[in-house]
């Protein structure tokens, strides 16, 4: 006979037995069903590419989005969350505790290496922030961190590879013509290779920045510049854009950053070579005379300039006149969309390395609003755009005697001629090589005439120069300014009435004014309008601890007890909510972004114009400028049309 323990022993629990295997059968069933429909997936995709019609770079994305859904839809997907959460619950990989020890870090690194003293309120406002952000869905596995690296490289080649397979479509219906083209365009993603490998090893200085000791900010300043200049262009114009107003900085950082704003590495003399062979099939020897290709004037993130001079006819004679070349560098269209996608991938990155729910959404609108910003930077990249915008204001300079524009002589897709101004300095020399009794007075003139000059651009031709630093504006003895590279414009003209709403809502804290206002400067109004009451909720929430309260009926009387310091909370507030939405998942418009932009260089170059002067002197002259702007508007057309009767009046 069997004993009782022989019999205990042997029992088997058969209901959960029962349920495991279910379980398990289920499992594989799905897997095997899941893996035999997959190839199904494709097949709208292959359809699409193998029939004889061109796509369209929608269809290409609508069928790699379905495609990819089913692979974030597969069981192995689902398994990989599983295996996934198992890994960071026992600390084998990153999890949300260690995100929020890195945080933690960062905060203290931040702290630390302050040039001024962080106030620990500060500090407390930034940790509501962090765990106020909205909260995302469940951490995602690393299957599906991998597919969505792979969609977002194949999001950016969209255009590429519409392009590769509408002319191997043509080449199938028709001949084989384009071969040579589509092996230039291959070629392309090597170049890619080249500079996103470039971009994302520059990304590691940011290690030997945080080694370095908090207060050696001599050493970190070399250490930006550098990461800076082997980034490449995205990153130079950003630290021309943070170098416009670099007040907030340490000196010799914001020094460093102001580097970019004059020159930057020239380009090569075979770069400059192919750029005219592209354009004129000559070399720049053999159009001018005194080219040196090894000595620019000045050089920039989308080009260089050269002087050299040109023979010309006039009055029927051949004569050599002085002009700047300005010469665009090669590939640039590629180093920025390189460059935003390094960043694009280094944020997806960040969710293995510092995976926390509640940072997804900042990150992904954060990645969004960078692609948004490089938009406006590629404005830049139209040599042809730049010459119209040009010949455009150079017309518009003639209507007053205050500033001007080179004229310009021929331009082309890479290439661009224009007039030479041979006693003309850049305004920040001219700052700091002034000297004497004269210095101030010089300054307040020249900041005088800038001032006029903005107020003309924005308020009389609704269209103002997109990135006026102190390198872009030239003076000459006689004190008129000449405003220079035109790659990029902010047009006001229908900008205006939303503007206004969003200023005065943030300033009198209108929260409904200031929500609908950044409703409708972003991407997706449609979208964000479905949830106003969550943004909304948001920025009344962030304005109320910025102690900025709704003026209410009597505006003067809360300004007047609130005094200078409310003033500058309120001022304050306007920049800091359009660039700080990526925790409400609002990406705003390029051209409002590039507005601002555009508004903080030219506010920065105003400064400057009074460094060593009293900051009410300032107040006084901007003060007065602004009353006084249709006054000298008048006065400026009437002495224009003066000296024009007068040049008619002289004999020849």
């Amino acid at each position: 006979m069997t004993s009782p323990e022989s019999k205990n022993f042997i029992e088997i629990n058969f209901p959960v037995l029962r349920r495991r295997t279910d379980r398990v059968l289920r499992g594989a069933g799905q897997l095997a069903v899941s893996t035999v429909r997959l190839p199904a997936a494709f097949a709208p995709l292959v359809q699409l590419l193998l029939n004889d019609e061109p796509i369209s770079r929608d269809q290409l994305s609508d069928e790699l989005d379905s495609l990819f859904e089913a692979l974030y839809q597969h069981p192995i997907s689902e398994q990989s969350r599983a295996l996934t959460r198992y890994l960071r619950k026992y600390k084998l990989i990153p999890n949300e505790e260690t995100t929020e020890g890195l945080i933690q870090f960062l905060v203290k690194q931040v702290v630390s290496r302050s040039p001024v003293e962080v106030p620990e309120a500060l500090v407390d406002e930034f940790w509501d922030f962090f765990h106020e952000l909205i909260s995302a869905p469940e951490l995602k596995g690393l299957v599906e961190l991998n597919l969505e690296i792979i969609r977002s490289v194949l999001r950016t080649y969209e255009p590429l590879l519409v392009d590769l397979v509408n002319r191997t479509k043509h080449l199938r219906r028709v001949n084989q013509v384009a071969i040579s083209d589509m092996l230039i365009k291959a070629r392309v993603l090597r170049s890619d290779l080249v500079i996103l490998r470039r971009q994302i090893r520059a990304i590691r200085y940011i290690k030997p920045f945080l080694q370095t000791d908090p207060k050696d900010f001599a050493t970190q300043a070399q250490i930006v510049a550098q990461m800076v200049r082997e980034f490449g262009p995205l990153f130079i114009k950003m630290a021309q854009v943070a170098a416009a107003n670099a007040d907030f900085l340490p000196e010799e950082i914001a020094s460093e950053l102001r580097v970019f704003q004059q020159d930057v590495s020239p380009m090569t003399a075979e770069e400059v070579n192919q750029a005219f062979l592209e354009c004129y099939g000559k070399t720049p020897q053999e159009i001018y005379f005194h080219f040196d290709v090894s000595k620019p004037l000045r050089s920039g993130s989308i080009g260089s300039v050269y002087v050299a001079k040109k023979p010309v006819i006039r009055n029927g004679e051949e004569v050599l006149i002085p002009l700047v070349v300005k010469v665009a560098r090669h590939n640039l269209e590629r180093e920025f969309q390189m460059g935003a996608l390094a960043l694009e991938l280094m944020l997806i990155s960040s969710q293995y390395w510092a995976p926390h729910s509640k940072l997804l959404p900042f990150l992904e609108a954060m990645s969004k609003q960078v692609k948004e910003f490089a938009k406006g930077f590629e404005q830049e990249l139209n040599f042809e755009g730049e010459a119209a915008v040009q010949n455009r204001f150079f017309e518009r300079s003639l209507e007053g005697e205050c500033w001007a524009v080179p004229r310009l002589y021929s331009a082309t897709g890479r290439v661009i001629e224009m007039e030479y101004l041979d006693t003309a300095v850049s305004v920040d020399r001219l700052v700091k090589e002034i000297a004497g009794a004269e210095k101030g007075k010089i300054q307040r003139r020249v900041a005088q005439r800038f001032l006029y000059t903005v107020l003309q651009h924005v308020l009389i031709y609704q269209e103002f120069h997109g990135d006026l630093h102190p390198g872009n504006i030239m003076v000459t003895p006689e004190g008129r300014l000449y405003l220079i590279d035109w790659g990029n414009t902010v047009a006001m003209e229908g900008k205006w009435a939303l503007v206004w709403d969003y200023v005065v809502g943030a300033i009198s804290g209108d929260i409904d004014q200031l929500t609908d206002a950044l409703i409708d400067m972003s991407t997706q109004p449609e979208f964000n309008r479905e949830r106003r009451g969550v943004i909304r909720h948001a920025l009344a929430d962030t304005l109320a601890k910025k102690q900025v309260e709704p003026l209410g009926h009597r505006p003067w009387k809360v300004l007047f007890r609130e005094g200078r310091p409310g003033l500058h909370r309120r001022l304050q507030s306007v920049m800091h909510l359009l660039s700080n939405t990526y925790h409400l998942g609002i990406i705003v418009q390029s051209d409002y972004l590039h507005l601002s932009r555009s508004l903080t260089a030219m506010a920065g170059t105003y400064l400057n114009l009074y460094e060593g002067l009293p900051r009410t002197q300032m107040l006084t002259d901007l003060g007065l400028g602004v009353a006084l702007f249709p006054y000298h508007l008048t006065k400026d057309r009437i002495q224009n049309r003066l000296r024009r009767f007068q040049d008619r009046l002289l004999p020849g």
